[in-house]
């Protein structure tokens, strides 16, 4: 230890006298693992990447780039950061989920620190909820001991089984410590397809009216998600005290995607794949793609989930 305390004032020194400004926070971080040195947001990468790489979600960008900026900048947070995904298939909720996750932490969704659940795979059967409670209570707090900065994530919460979920409650709030741990600085995360209907219904409004869906704010959206989520009987969070008490801070919406946004995701993905956007190929994957509402022809009923494989079947 002492070796340790002298090499590291030897490196200080020897900073100081060829005039360099070392970033103390990487210094300590190259003798050590501890979690807040995997935990490196990058809010500008954030942000080029949800304009670049995500179409037609306005809202999305706006919202989740403020909320999370908001909330790593502050050393000491009132609360954990919780949002709620929600939309249409194939809208890009996953997706930005992940982008979230790079922008977050050093090895992004691979870190340690970041947790994902499924409900069909972590908590398939109705008879072993109660298991499920302990289980997922054990593992959080257990994970949260280890490091404040862990981030949860919950995937399709629309299969979650009601009640599951209110175990995780004492995380969610102003809790200071428990066993020396700042519940404070944990993210949680939950995405639904819950409310894709009514967040279309209002899109397709605007849409008649002759509005820009990008005048669509989330005052719009925030009562018809909230009836369609909360009021479900087969939601994970029916009658939930995480609903009661308030504890979800933001909900994120995602817009259904149009023909042109479904172009904008057959480029990108061209682009990836080191291939040149020809129209006929363009065209092809576009037309290929089912529509909705019946009339109108209007939204993507896949969204961009299957441009890659539609893609490789043109090829």
């Amino acid at each position: 230890m002492e070796l340790l305390g002298g090499l590291w004032l030897l490196l200080l020194s020897s900073a100081s006298g060829f005039g360099f400004t070392w970033d103390l926070r990487s210094l300590r971080c190259s003798f050590s693992d501890v979690c807040e040195c995997h935990f490196r947001p990058d809010l500008d990468g954030l942000g080029c990447d949800l304009a670049q790489n995500v179409f037609g979600q306005h809202l999305a960008r706006q919202l989740l780039l403020k909320a999370v900026s908001d909330f790593v900048e502050l050393e000491e947070p009132l609360k954990p950061l919780v949002l709620s995904f929600h939309g249409w298939t194939g809208t890009g909720k996953t997706y930005v989920s992940s982008l979230l996750l790079k922008h977050l932490y050093l090895d992004g969704g691979r870190s340690p620190y970041v947790h994902q659940f499924s409900p069909i795979l972590h908590f398939p059967h109705a008879e072993r909820i109660e298991q499920y409670k302990g289980d997922l209570k054990r593992w959080i707090q257990g994970n949260l001991s280890i490091c404040a900065r862990s981030i949860f994530l919950f995937d399709e919460m629309d299969k979650m089984h009601p009640g599951l979920i209110d175990v995780i409650v004492p995380f969610l709030g102003p809790s200071w410590v428990v066993y020396g741990t700042n519940y404070r600085k944990a993210l949680f995360l939950f995405i639904s397809n819950a409310g894709g209907e009514q967040i279309n219904r209002v899109t397709l409004d605007f849409w008649h009216a002759r509005k820009d869906r990008e005048d669509i704010e989330l005052q719009d959206l925030n009562l018809a998600i909230s009836k369609a989520v909360f009021d479900n009987p087969h939601h994970g969070f029916w009658k939930s005290q995480i609903i009661d008490e308030q504890l979800i801070d933001l909900i994120v919406p995602f817009l259904p995607l149009q023909r042109n946004h479904i172009k904008q995701c057959v480029r990108s993905e061209l682009k990836q794949q080191g291939l040149l956007p020809q129209a006929t190929l363009l065209q092809s994957v576009i037309d290929s793609i089912t529509y909705f509402p019946e009339e109108e022809q209007l939204f993507s009923a896949t969204g961009c989930k299957t441009v890659a494989s539609r893609i490789n079947f043109f090829l």
